[in-house]
């Protein structure tokens, strides 16, 4: 699965992870491989992700909208 985390000023991630753990707006929700499709506002927190090689990642937001579509999350932020 493909993870894309994007400011208006820069990327600040793009990469394969095998999960996507993001703060939305109802609450967090975690995003595995063949997920179904979804559109979601995200609030403050941090966005976690681990990679193909297993390392746990993470990424602080103030808010954004996370996209999840055919394997790919893009998630925009600001």
């Amino acid at each position: 699965m493909t993870l894309k985390i994007i400011s208006a000023e820069s990327v600040l991630y793009t990469g394969e992870v095998k999960q996507v753990t993001l703060p939305g707006a109802m609450g967090e929700f975690t995003v595995l491989t063949n997920h179904a499709s979804l559109l979601s506002t995200l609030g403050a927190g941090t966005v976690r992700y681990t990679d193909e090689s297993g390392a746990a990642l993470s990424t602080p937001i103030s808010g954004g909208i996370a996209d999840v579509d055919n394997n790919v999350v893009s998630v925009c932020v600001y």
